[in-house]
């Protein structure tokens, strides 16, 4: 009997310690989420006939731009920036740091290379391997988690802030959270200015500008949906949606040759997500036992990226529904009638002829 009362005793002062540690030692102050509907789009195998560029030998390549020379260049986990010739050859040409925080890139017309690091802000690469600050601060704080860039015809840089509460490594929380900490941003080289955009952003990741230099987009994450913030001048500054409900979260987004785009989708809507996001006390508890989310995401178990026209409307679907071949795909680049693909979870750069889809 009284091994019993003391057992009780035990399981629920362990209870209690663990409730308390959940909603007094979280790192997020929730709030619900609501997940996107289920989408017409059947889900395909196309992704699973890609070749694999480069494999055993880059880190996890985030994202991909390509110069006026047909040149592919990435950024990788440990700190290079490496690129594809058009001869098939992999180099090593940069070394920028030993850390792993470099995402999204862009080679401007001007043929610089600029890269988002997430401790660094928006930084140059040159041919002689100097690196080069641009944005660091803006009003006095540090510029964190730029996530990806792009320039305009006028030679202004765009660049997202994915998170400025939560970093590169803890970027599921934000997610739990659900609360807008991101933000677009504009530098300008001619004046060496950094200013806001768009604030109050839900994850803000890719960024591209359309093709008659009209709009640009920005994806944000966990909103399912991608904004269009208008450039020609009469409308100037307003923002509509140009896509929502999307099949998963948006990643990096590129604009296509024929003007459409091809953005990169995360899976973040399943059901296990679903059940997260229903409950407060689930997102502190996954918050405060990180090893707990493992368990129930599924970004790296499946990979997906859509082919989305000018107006907005959805043309064509691609993935690797099981993670057979690619998963946790990030960047999706057209040229040369072939589809590029970088990843936070394979070691190589996916290539798929477009052909190959018809």
């Amino acid at each position: 009997m009284e091994y019993g009362v003391i057992t009780a005793s035990f399981v629920l002062v362990s209870a209690l310690a663990v409730t308390l540690q959940v909603f007094f030692f979280s790192p997020i102050s929730p709030d619900p989420l609501e997940l996107p509907s289920p989408h017409l789009f059947t889900p395909n195998n196309h992704l699973q006939g890609v070749i694999k560029l480069g494999e055993g030998v880059l880190n996890k390549p985030e994202g991909l731009c390509v110069d006026q020379k047909g040149i592919l260049y990435t950024a990788t986990r440990d700190g290079w920036i490496k690129r594809l010739h058009t001869n098939g050859t992999l180099e090593n040409w940069k070394k920028v740091h030993n850390g792993d925080t470099l995402l999204g890139l862009t080679v401007t017309r001007a043929g610089d290379l600029i890269v988002c690091d997430t401790k660094e802000g928006l930084i140059k690469v040159s041919e002689d391997g100097g690196v080069t600050a641009l944005a660091t601060h803006m009003n006095g704080e540090n510029i964190k988690f730029a996530n990806d860039v792009v320039e305009a015809d006028d030679g202004s840089l765009y660049f997202s802030v994915a998170s400025t509460k939560f970093g590169l490594h803890d970027w599921y929380l934000d997610v739990l959270e659900a609360k807008p900490h991101g933000k677009l941003l504009r530098y300008d080289p001619a004046t060496m200015e950094t200013s806001l955009v768009l604030d109050g952003l839900g994850f803000a990741n890719g960024v591209a500008v359309s093709s008659d230099q009209e709009f640009l987009v920005v994806c944000e994450s966990w909103k399912f949906r991608c904004l269009k913030y208008w450039l020609k001048e009469e409308m100037r500054g307003k923002v509509d949606v140009f896509i929502d409900n999307l099949p998963g979260a948006p990643d990096n987004i590129n604009v296509a040759p024929d003007g459409s785009f091809w953005i990169a989708i995360l899976q973040l809507t399943s059901s296990r997500m679903k059940f997260v996001h229903s409950s407060k006390a689930i997102k502190h508890l996954l918050a405060t036992f990180p090893k707990l989310y493992d368990q129930v995401k599924a970004v790296e178990r499946s990979a997906m990226a859509i082919n989305v026209g000018s107006n907005g409307k959805i043309i064509k679907r691609l993935d690797d529904p099981n993670g057979e071949v690619m998963s946790f795909v990030t960047s999706v680049l057209e040229f040369d009638g072939n589809l590029y693909f970088g990843s936070l979870k394979n070691d190589f750069i996916g290539k798929l002829p477009i052909k190959t889809l018809a």
